[in-house]
């Protein structure tokens, strides 16, 4: 089991910048690819981005490429996300999740899942 716990969420302005963190416990986060999605109200969750157990790969959505950043630290098992340049459409709950098996964007291949940070972008 892998229990993840996302922090770092809240209000900010358009413009602004914040960085999510992914804590992880009972396994070494090494072993797994780790992503962000989210999920604004009235939405389907989504894929933000995803970065490779090494942390050598990563992908992101093109709603948020060259805004976003995901990184990773094996060593603290934290995985993080820089959110530059944050506009009101990227208000959400934004999520954490762990897969054992494969690099992907897909939800359903996610095994492990935080209960999610709220970040809220104002006008």
């Amino acid at each position: 089991q892998v229990q993840l716990v996302e922090s770092g969420g809240g209000l900010v302005q358009a413009g602004g910048s914040l960085r999510l963190s992914c804590a992880a416990s009972g396994r070494t986060l090494s072993n797994y690819a780790m992503a962000w999605f989210r999920q604004a109200p009235g939405k389907a969750r989504e894929f933000v981005a995803v970065i490779s157990r090494s942390g050598s790969t990563t992908s992101f959505a093109d709603s948020v490429k060259g805004r976003f950043a995901i990184s990773r630290d094996n060593a603290k098992n934290t995985v993080y996300l820089q959110m530059n340049s944050l506009k009101q459409e990227d208000t959400a709950v934004y999520y954490c999740a762990a897969n054992f098996l494969a690099y992907s964007s897909k939800d359903s291949d996610y095994d492990y899942w935080g209960r999610g940070t709220q970040v809220t972008v104002s006008s």
